[in-house]
């Protein structure tokens, strides 16, 4: 697990001993990319808690009890529910959190994906952790092929070198020992800071601009890209595009902001800008192969505006 700041439960959380049915009937989920998964594989009736950040399959989600945070579940309730297996991730959920779980007798699954293969195979061993082994084996194949599909196309491609913040103020990226960086060198684009030591570095707008970056990448996750930051990006993006916009029209005026900036572009280089969805860089599970195709794409058309 990721190590945290260590802190005490509310209460003291004595030993359980939950029944250890196999395959697991009673399934808590601290992972939303993983609740979703858990639906797809056939096994939503069992999940007795999720967290509220689980939104999907928005339709069943919904019913299931939700039990705090990635960040701050609460230990008790989940104790208390006597799950069979709970499901966590050592980066999304605290060290803290699995080790009083854990200390309380629970079942507890500790995933780590780090590369589009590992999120692949995850499906599997998921799929075979709860009983669905035969359908987890077909839900990864069809992520494979889908990858391999973007690998036949990317391959021996020039990397288009991107930046991509996950956080404004401080501007921070992640290096090359995450699961973002392999989704995006799968789709064809190269990480100008994949070499920093800290996965997730902090980074000057001054540094990104020395590394000259043809995309940049805003996610809606865990920092809300929208319009209203591209004016800070003025160092990086032609500065046309970076003009300030009144705040009450930020949302409206975002696709004329961009505009502008396809404008600008004529007259000077400038990094072209799209905001993306975040969970395409940090979901796995079902989104994998979608993801790295829709990747591909717009870093095949930045490469084509390039060599014009």
């Amino acid at each position: 697990m990721a190590a945290g700041r260590l802190g005490a439960p509310r209460r003291r959380i004595g030993p359980a001993e939950p029944a250890r049915r196999s395959p697991p009937w009673r399934i808590v989920s601290l992972v939303p990319s993983l609740t979703e998964l858990l639906f797809a594989l056939g096994v939503g009736e069992r999940i007795v808690g999720v967290t509220r950040y689980c939104t999907a399959p928005a339709d069943r989600v919904e019913r299931v009890p939700k039990l705090g945070g990635t960040k701050n579940p609460d230990c008790d309730a989940i104790v208390d529910l006597r799950p069979d297996l709970v499901v966590m991730n050592a980066e999304e959920n605290r060290r803290e959190d699995f080790e009083t779980l854990a200390a309380a007798g629970l079942n507890v699954l500790v995933t780590e994906p780090k590369t589009v293969d590992d999120g692949v195979r995850l499906i599997t061993s998921l799929g075979a952790a709860v009983g669905q082994g035969e359908l987890g084996a077909r839900l990864a194949a069809a992520q494979a092929a889908g990858v391999a599909t973007v690998r036949a196309t990317t391959s021996g491609r020039r990397g288009v070198p991107y930046f991509c913040p996950i956080w404004r103020k401080p501007w921070m990226a992640f290096n090359a020992d995450t699961y973002a960086h392999d989704v995006l060198r799968v789709a064809g684009g190269r990480n100008i800071v994949a070499e920093r030591a800290e996965r997730y570095p902090t980074v000057t707008l001054e540094e990104v601009t020395a590394a000259a970056p043809e995309v940049v990448l805003l996610p809606d996750e865990p920092y809300r890209f929208t319009a209203r930051d591209l004016p800070a990006l003025a160092p990086i993006v032609a500065p046309a595009a970076c003009a300030p916009l009144d705040e009450p029209q930020v949302e409206a005026q975002a696709n004329a902001a961009m505009a502008s900036l396809r404008e600008s572009r004529r007259e000077r280089a400038g990094a072209a800008v799209h905001f993306v969805d975040g969970k395409a860089l940090a979901w796995y599970g079902l989104r994998i192969a979608d993801a790295v195709e829709t990747f591909a794409r717009l870093f095949a058309a930045a490469g084509e505006t390039r060599s014009k």
